[in-house]
Protein backbone atom coordinates (compact mmCIF):
# COMPACT_ATOMS: atom_id res chain seq x y z
CA UNK A 1 0.00 0.00 0.00
CA UNK A 2 1.32 3.13 -0.88
CA UNK A 3 2.42 5.53 2.25
CA UNK A 4 0.26 8.17 1.51
CA UNK A 5 -2.86 5.88 2.11
CA UNK A 6 -1.75 4.67 5.43
CA UNK A 7 -3.53 5.14 8.54
CA UNK A 8 -1.86 5.17 12.15
CA UNK A 9 -3.38 5.18 14.75
CA UNK A 10 -1.32 7.20 17.74
CA UNK A 11 -1.98 5.55 21.71
CA UNK A 12 -3.46 9.23 22.68
CA UNK A 13 -4.72 11.96 20.04
CA UNK A 14 -6.69 11.24 16.70
CA UNK A 15 -6.49 10.69 13.56
CA UNK A 16 -6.64 12.95 10.82
CA UNK A 17 -9.70 12.19 8.30
CA UNK A 18 -9.14 12.20 4.61
CA UNK A 19 -9.44 15.41 3.02
CA UNK A 20 -12.81 15.10 0.94
CA UNK A 21 -13.88 12.43 3.68
CA UNK A 22 -13.27 8.52 4.69
CA UNK A 23 -11.06 6.38 2.48
CA UNK A 24 -13.38 3.66 0.99
CA UNK A 25 -12.62 -0.02 1.35
CA UNK A 26 -13.82 -1.72 -2.05
CA UNK A 27 -14.06 -5.13 -1.52
CA UNK A 28 -14.81 -5.21 -5.77
CA UNK A 29 -11.14 -4.93 -5.96
CA UNK A 30 -10.03 -7.49 -3.51
CA UNK A 31 -12.69 -10.20 -4.08
CA UNK A 32 -11.61 -9.87 -8.13
CA UNK A 33 -7.92 -11.00 -7.21
CA UNK A 34 -9.16 -13.81 -5.22
CA UNK A 35 -12.03 -15.15 -7.57
CA UNK A 36 -8.72 -14.93 -10.33
CA UNK A 37 -7.15 -17.57 -8.30
CA UNK A 38 -10.17 -19.25 -7.44
CA UNK A 39 -10.61 -19.80 -11.30
CA UNK A 40 -7.34 -21.68 -11.75
CA UNK A 41 -8.08 -24.14 -9.17
CA UNK A 42 -11.19 -24.89 -10.63
CA UNK A 43 -9.56 -25.17 -13.95
CA UNK A 44 -7.01 -27.81 -12.59
CA UNK A 45 -10.19 -29.05 -10.86
CA UNK A 46 -11.90 -29.81 -14.17
CA UNK A 47 -9.00 -31.15 -15.90
CA UNK A 48 -8.54 -33.92 -13.28
CA UNK A 49 -12.29 -34.75 -12.54
CA UNK A 50 -14.20 -34.07 -15.94
CA UNK A 51 -16.77 -31.95 -13.59
CA UNK A 52 -16.57 -28.87 -12.11
CA UNK A 53 -16.43 -28.62 -8.50
CA UNK A 54 -19.96 -27.92 -6.81
CA UNK A 55 -21.67 -25.68 -4.57
CA UNK A 56 -24.98 -26.09 -3.41
CA UNK A 57 -27.59 -23.77 -1.41
CA UNK A 58 -30.15 -24.81 0.63
CA UNK A 59 -33.16 -22.23 0.32
CA UNK A 60 -35.81 -22.20 3.50
CA UNK A 61 -37.59 -19.04 2.51
CA UNK A 62 -37.76 -16.13 0.15
CA UNK A 63 -36.09 -13.54 3.05
CA UNK A 64 -35.35 -10.07 0.33
CA UNK A 65 -31.98 -9.15 2.30
CA UNK A 66 -30.79 -13.13 1.90
CA UNK A 67 -32.44 -14.04 -1.70
CA UNK A 68 -29.88 -10.78 -3.14
CA UNK A 69 -27.06 -12.30 -0.96
CA UNK A 70 -27.59 -15.67 -2.46
CA UNK A 71 -28.25 -14.72 -6.52
CA UNK A 72 -24.85 -13.28 -5.97
CA UNK A 73 -23.36 -16.28 -4.96
CA UNK A 74 -24.78 -17.99 -8.07
CA UNK A 75 -23.19 -15.22 -10.17
CA UNK A 76 -19.68 -15.80 -8.71
CA UNK A 77 -20.15 -19.39 -9.10
CA UNK A 78 -20.31 -19.08 -12.85
CA UNK A 79 -17.93 -16.45 -12.75
CA UNK A 80 -15.11 -18.81 -11.75
CA UNK A 81 -16.27 -22.15 -13.22
CA UNK A 82 -18.02 -23.54 -10.48
CA UNK A 83 -21.63 -25.53 -10.46
CA UNK A 84 -23.96 -23.87 -8.08
CA UNK A 85 -27.26 -26.03 -7.29
CA UNK A 86 -29.98 -23.82 -5.70
CA UNK A 87 -31.82 -27.04 -3.29
CA UNK A 88 -34.71 -25.38 -2.27
CA UNK A 89 -37.28 -27.28 0.29
CA UNK A 90 -40.57 -26.60 -1.31
CA UNK A 91 -44.23 -25.81 0.48
CA UNK A 92 -43.43 -25.79 4.48
CA UNK A 93 -40.37 -25.78 5.11
CA UNK A 94 -40.07 -28.36 7.97
CA UNK A 95 -37.24 -28.79 10.40
CA UNK A 96 -37.05 -32.64 9.37
CA UNK A 97 -36.97 -31.64 5.49
CA UNK A 98 -34.33 -29.04 5.34
CA UNK A 99 -32.06 -31.94 7.87
CA UNK A 100 -33.41 -34.36 4.86
CA UNK A 101 -32.09 -32.23 2.05
CA UNK A 102 -28.71 -31.40 3.99
CA UNK A 103 -28.33 -35.02 4.74
CA UNK A 104 -27.97 -35.94 0.90
CA UNK A 105 -25.81 -33.46 0.17
CA UNK A 106 -23.70 -34.62 2.67
CA UNK A 107 -23.71 -38.27 0.98
CA UNK A 108 -23.53 -36.88 -2.53
CA UNK A 109 -20.19 -37.42 -3.85
CA UNK A 110 -20.13 -34.31 -6.20
CA UNK A 111 -21.35 -31.78 -3.84
CA UNK A 112 -18.10 -30.10 -2.36
CA UNK A 113 -19.75 -27.54 -0.01
CA UNK A 114 -23.16 -26.43 1.40
CA UNK A 115 -24.25 -22.95 2.81
CA UNK A 116 -27.69 -22.70 4.19
CA UNK A 117 -29.92 -19.34 3.64
CA UNK A 118 -30.10 -17.22 6.94
CA UNK A 119 -31.93 -16.32 8.58
CA UNK A 120 -34.08 -19.58 9.05
CA UNK A 121 -37.95 -19.45 9.18
CA UNK A 122 -39.05 -19.27 12.97
CA UNK A 123 -40.02 -22.89 12.86
CA UNK A 124 -36.66 -24.21 12.15
CA UNK A 125 -34.09 -24.45 14.81
CA UNK A 126 -30.54 -23.31 13.73
CA UNK A 127 -29.27 -25.90 15.93
CA UNK A 128 -30.50 -28.84 14.24
CA UNK A 129 -29.88 -27.24 10.75
CA UNK A 130 -26.23 -26.94 11.79
CA UNK A 131 -25.44 -29.97 13.41
CA UNK A 132 -26.96 -31.81 10.23
CA UNK A 133 -24.21 -30.22 8.14
CA UNK A 134 -20.75 -32.21 6.77
CA UNK A 135 -17.46 -30.19 8.84
CA UNK A 136 -15.89 -31.06 5.58
CA UNK A 137 -18.46 -29.37 3.36
CA UNK A 138 -19.05 -26.56 5.93
CA UNK A 139 -17.59 -23.44 4.03
CA UNK A 140 -19.38 -20.82 6.02
CA UNK A 141 -18.22 -22.43 8.84
CA UNK A 142 -21.30 -22.23 11.16
CA UNK A 143 -20.85 -26.19 12.32
CA UNK A 144 -20.14 -26.58 16.14
CA UNK A 145 -16.33 -28.20 14.80
CA UNK A 146 -15.53 -25.55 12.63
CA UNK A 147 -16.59 -23.01 15.21
CA UNK A 148 -14.80 -24.91 17.83
CA UNK A 149 -11.33 -24.70 15.39
CA UNK A 150 -12.08 -20.72 15.23
CA UNK A 151 -12.49 -20.25 19.24
CA UNK A 152 -9.09 -22.37 19.30
CA UNK A 153 -6.98 -20.38 17.17
CA UNK A 154 -6.78 -23.50 14.42
CA UNK A 155 -7.41 -23.89 11.11
CA UNK A 156 -10.92 -24.30 9.95
CA UNK A 157 -13.84 -23.09 7.94
CA UNK A 158 -14.58 -19.60 8.82
CA UNK A 159 -17.47 -17.92 8.21
CA UNK A 160 -17.36 -16.26 4.91
CA UNK A 161 -19.06 -12.67 6.13
CA UNK A 162 -16.81 -12.33 9.41
CA UNK A 163 -13.88 -13.64 7.29
CA UNK A 164 -14.41 -10.55 4.63
CA UNK A 165 -14.74 -7.86 7.06
CA UNK A 166 -11.31 -9.01 8.76
CA UNK A 167 -9.62 -9.59 5.38
CA UNK A 168 -10.61 -6.41 4.02
CA UNK A 169 -8.84 -4.68 6.72
CA UNK A 170 -5.93 -6.95 6.17
CA UNK A 171 -5.92 -6.38 2.60
CA UNK A 172 -6.52 -2.70 2.79
CA UNK A 173 -3.03 -2.57 4.77
CA UNK A 174 -5.08 -1.68 8.06
CA UNK A 175 -2.91 -2.09 10.85
CA UNK A 176 -5.02 -4.14 13.20
CA UNK A 177 -2.72 -5.36 16.42
CA UNK A 178 -3.20 -3.33 19.57
CA UNK A 179 -5.88 -1.29 18.63
CA UNK A 180 -9.24 -0.82 20.52
CA UNK A 181 -12.13 -2.81 18.13
CA UNK A 182 -15.20 -2.92 18.98
CA UNK A 183 -18.36 -5.41 17.25
CA UNK A 184 -21.87 -4.29 16.87
CA UNK A 185 -23.65 -7.39 16.78
CA UNK A 186 -23.14 -11.52 18.66
CA UNK A 187 -24.37 -13.45 16.37
CA UNK A 188 -22.99 -16.66 16.17
CA UNK A 189 -22.50 -16.78 12.52
CA UNK A 190 -21.08 -13.27 11.88
CA UNK A 191 -20.21 -10.81 15.15
CA UNK A 192 -19.00 -13.15 17.54
CA UNK A 193 -16.89 -15.17 14.64
CA UNK A 194 -15.18 -11.88 14.06
CA UNK A 195 -14.47 -10.80 17.27
CA UNK A 196 -12.59 -14.08 17.30
CA UNK A 197 -10.77 -13.18 14.18
CA UNK A 198 -9.91 -9.79 15.67
CA UNK A 199 -8.86 -11.20 18.51
CA UNK A 200 -6.56 -13.31 16.91
CA UNK A 201 -5.07 -10.57 14.91
CA UNK A 202 -4.51 -9.02 18.47
CA UNK A 203 -6.82 -5.85 18.84
CA UNK A 204 -8.53 -5.58 22.03
CA UNK A 205 -12.58 -6.37 21.53
CA UNK A 206 -15.76 -4.83 22.80
CA UNK A 207 -18.76 -7.08 21.70
CA UNK A 208 -21.83 -4.84 21.80
CA UNK A 209 -25.57 -5.68 21.83
CA UNK A 210 -28.97 -5.52 22.11
CA UNK A 211 -29.04 -5.36 25.54
CA UNK A 212 -25.42 -3.25 25.94
CA UNK A 213 -26.32 -0.48 27.78
CA UNK A 214 -25.04 3.14 26.42
CA UNK A 215 -23.93 1.35 23.21
CA UNK A 216 -22.32 4.94 22.04
CA UNK A 217 -19.84 5.31 24.54
CA UNK A 218 -18.56 1.99 23.27
CA UNK A 219 -18.61 2.74 19.59
CA UNK A 220 -17.29 6.58 20.71
CA UNK A 221 -14.08 4.46 21.93
CA UNK A 222 -13.46 2.08 18.76
CA UNK A 223 -10.42 2.45 16.92
CA UNK A 224 -11.83 -0.03 14.49
CA UNK A 225 -15.39 -0.67 14.48
CA UNK A 226 -17.87 -3.26 12.60
CA UNK A 227 -21.28 -3.44 12.91
CA UNK A 228 -23.45 -6.76 12.25
CA UNK A 229 -26.56 -5.91 13.63
CA UNK A 230 -29.19 -5.77 11.12
CA UNK A 231 -30.89 -2.52 12.07
CA UNK A 232 -30.33 0.33 8.92
CA UNK A 233 -28.41 3.91 10.22
CA UNK A 234 -28.01 2.27 13.71
CA UNK A 235 -24.33 3.89 13.60
CA UNK A 236 -24.24 7.46 12.81
CA UNK A 237 -21.46 10.00 12.33
CA UNK A 238 -22.42 11.59 15.82
CA UNK A 239 -21.22 8.29 17.23
CA UNK A 240 -17.86 7.40 16.32
CA UNK A 241 -14.48 8.83 17.27
CA UNK A 242 -12.71 10.62 14.74
CA UNK A 243 -10.55 8.60 12.20
CA UNK A 244 -12.32 5.44 12.97
CA UNK A 245 -12.15 2.93 10.74
CA UNK A 246 -15.79 1.56 10.30
CA UNK A 247 -16.55 -2.14 8.67
CA UNK A 248 -20.45 -2.19 7.69
CA UNK A 249 -21.31 -5.85 7.23
CA UNK A 250 -25.23 -4.72 7.20
CA UNK A 251 -27.12 -5.68 4.66
CA UNK A 252 -30.88 -4.28 4.55
CA UNK A 253 -33.30 -3.32 1.70
CA UNK A 254 -35.17 -0.08 2.60
CA UNK A 255 -37.43 1.31 0.00
CA UNK A 256 -35.79 -0.53 -2.38
CA UNK A 257 -32.31 -0.04 -1.85
CA UNK A 258 -29.92 -2.15 -0.18
CA UNK A 259 -27.81 -0.41 2.57
CA UNK A 260 -26.23 -0.80 5.67
CA UNK A 261 -26.24 -0.19 9.87
CA UNK A 262 -23.88 2.71 9.34
CA UNK A 263 -25.66 6.02 8.48
CA UNK A 264 -22.78 5.88 5.63
CA UNK A 265 -23.03 10.41 4.66
CA UNK A 266 -22.50 11.00 8.18
CA UNK A 267 -20.08 8.39 9.28
CA UNK A 268 -17.57 9.44 6.19
CA UNK A 269 -16.96 13.01 7.39
CA UNK A 270 -16.16 11.38 10.74
CA UNK A 271 -14.23 8.06 9.99
CA UNK A 272 -10.56 7.65 8.16
CA UNK A 273 -11.61 4.75 6.39
CA UNK A 274 -15.50 3.05 5.76
CA UNK A 275 -17.02 0.10 3.80
CA UNK A 276 -20.02 1.20 1.41
CA UNK A 277 -22.75 -0.86 1.47
CA UNK A 278 -23.40 -2.29 -1.34
CA UNK A 279 -19.83 -2.67 -2.38
CA UNK A 280 -18.09 -2.88 0.17
CA UNK A 281 -17.83 -6.57 2.73
CA UNK A 282 -20.55 -7.94 0.53
CA UNK A 283 -18.18 -8.84 -2.92
CA UNK A 284 -15.43 -9.99 -0.65
CA UNK A 285 -17.69 -12.11 1.28
CA UNK A 286 -19.20 -14.03 -1.84
CA UNK A 287 -15.17 -14.17 -2.93
CA UNK A 288 -13.93 -15.98 0.23
CA UNK A 289 -17.28 -18.44 -0.10
CA UNK A 290 -16.02 -19.70 -3.48
CA UNK A 291 -12.22 -19.70 -2.07
CA UNK A 292 -13.54 -22.05 0.77
CA UNK A 293 -15.64 -23.98 -1.96
CA UNK A 294 -12.37 -24.37 -3.52
CA UNK A 295 -10.76 -25.34 -0.27
CA UNK A 296 -13.10 -28.17 0.09
CA UNK A 297 -13.50 -29.60 -3.34
CA UNK A 298 -9.35 -30.15 -3.19
CA UNK A 299 -9.65 -31.44 0.70
CA UNK A 300 -11.80 -33.88 0.01
CA UNK A 301 -10.15 -34.75 -2.85
CA UNK A 302 -6.62 -35.52 -0.98
CA UNK A 303 -8.36 -37.05 1.41
CA UNK A 304 -9.73 -39.81 -1.13
CA UNK A 305 -6.32 -40.38 -2.66
CA UNK A 306 -5.12 -40.96 1.00
CA UNK A 307 -7.97 -43.13 2.33
CA UNK A 308 -6.11 -46.13 2.43
CA UNK A 309 -2.88 -44.13 4.20
CA UNK A 310 -4.38 -42.48 7.00
CA UNK A 311 -1.43 -41.28 8.76
CA UNK A 312 -0.59 -39.36 5.76
CA UNK A 313 -4.00 -37.34 5.54
CA UNK A 314 -4.20 -33.71 6.05
CA UNK A 315 -7.20 -31.74 7.14
CA UNK A 316 -9.66 -30.48 4.95
CA UNK A 317 -8.34 -26.83 5.18
CA UNK A 318 -4.08 -27.65 4.27
CA UNK A 319 -4.95 -29.17 1.18
CA UNK A 320 -2.77 -26.80 -1.64
CA UNK A 321 -4.34 -24.17 -3.34
CA UNK A 322 -3.17 -20.74 -5.06
CA UNK A 323 -5.73 -18.67 -3.19
CA UNK A 324 -4.06 -17.04 -0.31
CA UNK A 325 -6.34 -16.04 2.39
CA UNK A 326 -7.38 -16.12 5.94
CA UNK A 327 -6.20 -14.69 9.31
CA UNK A 328 -3.15 -16.39 10.54
CA UNK A 329 -3.33 -18.72 13.90
CA UNK A 330 -1.78 -17.34 16.45
CA UNK A 331 -1.15 -18.42 20.30
CA UNK A 332 -2.71 -16.65 22.96
CA UNK A 333 -1.23 -14.46 25.45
Amino acid sequence: MAANHAIRFPHEGLTTVPRGGARLLEGGPIAAEIRQAVSEDVAAYRERHGRPPVLAVVICGRDAPSMVYLRQIIRGCEKVGIEGRLVEVDGEASEARVVEAIAGLNADPEVNGIIVQMPLPPTIRLRSVVEALDPAKDIDGIHPLNAGLLRLGYDGFLPATAHAAVEILRRSGIEIEGKRATVVGRSAVVGMPAAFLLVRENATVTVCHSRTRDLARHVKEAEILLVAAGKPGLITGSMLRRGAVVVDIGINVVDGRIVGDVDFETARRVASAITPVPGGVGPLTNALLLAHLIRAALGQETAHETAATPKKRRPVTEAPTRVRVGVASRGAR
